[in-house]
């Protein structure tokens, strides 16, 4: 899979992280809001489908897909997005949001409510991994969006979503093995998964985590036509994650550059009229 395309979007939306895109006082700007396990990340794009800025903040507001601290959602993606609007100097309106697959009506109202709460008219509401495959562009193939909380599969034929399941572990369950090897806090576990210079050191640490991944991975990509799995998520920055889960599942495994930021990303450019 070449991932340059994804990769070259995934660099220009790092760089509108640190310093938005100028926009005219009447350019359509579309917004992906991503109430994750771990974050809460807000994207916006123009009409070109470019990103112009993005906003996140570590939020321990959902669990497992669920929302379970409805207030400090709504406060977080107030804030996230006064701070881009500040930015660019324009009015966010429209949104796009995205749930773990199979979430419920009920629970997918909630995300909604939320985004809605802060201002925003939601035009769509999709699925995590169909949302990645926005920016990945995978034809066939599994999408696996492991977040903070949860593993999210999409198997996708011939472009189209032909099956999707979630079930819990995540980034989350990796720092709480760090925590307990090292006797460190859970927020100093954090600090640790993502210091690049320890991932190595790490690894093996944490495997049984990510081949607990890579087992529910198999499981749901098992009897069905999956020649390759495409990783995207936060947890997936953990280096050669990859490897660990294809030596389980025997699938062909592959992520981009910067897993982190494909699902928002993708969640915006999924924004309509």
């Amino acid at each position: 899979m070449d991932f340059t395309a994804a990769d070259k979007l995934m660099d220009t939306l790092e760089k509108c992280r640190k310093k938005p895109r100028k926009v005219t006082a009447t350019e359509p700007l579309y917004v992906g809001v991503d109430l994750g396990t771990a974050y809460i990340v807000v994207v916006a794009v123009n009409a070109k489908k470019q990103p112009v800025a993005c906003a996140m903040r570590f939020a321990q507001v959902v669990k497992d897909g669920l929302i379970v601290d409805y207030t400090g959602g709504l406060r977080i993606v107030r804030e996230l997005t006064q701070e881009l609007e500040k930015k660019l100097g324009r009015k966010l309106e429209k949104a796009a949001i995205a749930v773990p697959p199979g979430t419920s009506e009920r629970d997918c109202a909630t995300h909604r409510h939320v985004a809605e709460g802060a201002g925003y008219q939601v035009t769509s509401v999709l699925d995590e991994p169909t949302a990645a495959n926005s920016v990945l562009g995978v034809r066939d193939g599994a999408i696996v969006d492991i977040g903070g909380g949860t593993t999210g599969i999409a198997v996708l034929e011939d472009g189209k979503v032909v099956y999707v399941a979630d079930e819990p572990t995540g980034g989350t369950h990796v720092s709480l093995v760090l925590a307990g090897n090292y006797d460190i806090s859970f927020e100093e576990a954090e600090d640790l998964k993502k210091d690049k210079a320890r991932q190595k050191e790490i690894l093996p640490v944490v495997r049984p985590v990510i081949e607990k991944m890579g087992s529910i991975i198999h499981r749901h990509v098992q009897g069905r036509n999956v020649s390759a799995l495409y990783l995207v998520g936060g947890t997936c920055c953990l280096q050669d994650m990859e490897k660990v889960i294809q030596k389980y599942t025997g699938v062909p495994t592959y992520k981009p550059a910067n897993p982190f930021l494909v699902t928002p990303l993708g969640i915006a450019l999924n924004c309509t009229d």
